[in-house]
């Protein structure tokens, strides 16, 4: 495949990393929630690559190095320009005696278990053995993984001054010998990134789930001081776990369980004026986040090759002006959303 068949791409904060607007969120290959076979989870990436996508994120944690191990496999043999990877440390991988794990979401992981680790050392092991899984000599974007109250709890404070000292002076380390081209944060809320801006200089944060059609908690903080100290923002969740994929039913999956009645119904009214328009509630969902000027890239994930290619197509479908300005309208996306056309980048 040739470079020119990429995607547009820009470049993350103030670095010379750049990702394509739409990346691919790996989660999934680490059998989330149901088992890829290895063959379904290669021929994925390949499509992936067929489709433009130059930039591809992964974690320890998915799958207890599952996914890292397949995305590596699939990318070394793929016949392609080399990608842009993401990674993610905070967590270390102990081999542990026993057949494959099932809980956490994953099914059938690898026998190892996951440990917290925020440290300057841990995050230099957890790096050194994501290269390994991986089989690349250098990972582009070194993530720190679920810092933040909602995965710690009342532990929250003394974990991120650990992650913010030890472990963000070894990305910093990582940043300044050019072995890694940008760092920044993996997390689920907005609180903690806006909290990591004031202790060290980041160059981007993926953030899962809260800047998305259904939700725009991220205007509150995180996104205006993004742009007042140009970070990038890597939207991760663009479908909420599911509900704005599989549409508003009542077993549909939103923030990684079963939807509520007022999250069903608020879904129900975005899907019924997208179809007013004639365009899928994925495709809105998908392109929404890119209007934020903050925002570089979006990335969903797949399990399958078919889900790759209809990410792309929901990617590619023209969206009028006018959806968005209705779903304003109706009080369903933020008034303070930007809902111009998304930024164009270079190919």
């Amino acid at each position: 495949m040739s470079a020119e068949s990429a995607l547009p791409s820009t470049c993350l904060g103030r670095t010379s990393v750049r990702v394509t607007r739409q990346g691919f969120g790996s989660a999934a290959l680490g059998n989330l929630y149901a088992e890829v076979d290895d063959a379904t989870a290669c021929a994925t990436v390949e499509a992936a690559l067929e489709c433009g996508v130059r930039y591809f994120d992964t974690a320890p944690f998915y799958g207890y190095g599952l996914a890292e191990q397949r995305l590596g496999d699939a990318l070394f043999s793929a016949d392609s320009p080399d990608p842009i990877v993401s990674s993610k440390v905070g967590r270390l991988l102990v081999p542990r005696a026993g057949e494959a794990r099932n809980d956490q979401g994953f099914v059938r992981a690898l026998p190892n278990d996951p440990v917290f680790d925020y440290s300057y050392d841990g995050v230099m092991r957890s790096v050194e053995a994501s290269r390994t899984r991986l089989s690349r000599a250098r990972i582009d974007i070194l993530l720190l993984h679920d810092v933040g109250a909602r995965t710690h709890g009342d532990r929250h404070a003394e974990l991120f001054d650990i992650a913010m000292s030890g472990g963000y002076a070894a990305l910093d380390e990582l940043r300044r010998s050019g072995d890694v081209g940008a760092i920044g944060l993996g997390v689920n809320e907005c609180t903690v990134c806006v909290e990591a801006m004031q202790r060290g200089d980041f160059d981007c944060f993926l953030l899962a789930g809260r800047y998305t059609l259904l939700e725009q908690t991220a205007l509150d903080r995180m996104l205006p001081e993004c742009e007042r100290r140009a970070v990038s923002v890597i939207v991760g969740g663009p479908y909420n776990s599911g509900i704005l994929v599989e549409g508003p039913r009542p077993a549909a999956h939103y923030d990684y369980g079963a939807a509520d009645p007022v999250v069903v119904d608020r879904a129900r009214a975005i899907a019924a004026i997208c179809g007013a328009h004639d365009v899928p509630l994925p495709a809105a969902a998908l392109q929404f986040p890119l209007l934020h000027p903050a925002v570089a890239t979006v990335i969903p994930g797949a399990r399958s090759p078919q889900e790759v290619r209809d990410n792309a197509g929901w990617m590619g479908r023209a969206i009028p002006d006018a959806l968005w300005s209705d779903l304003a309208d109706a009080g369903l996306i933020d008034a303070r959303a930007p809902l111009g056309r998304a930024q164009q980048a270079s190919p």
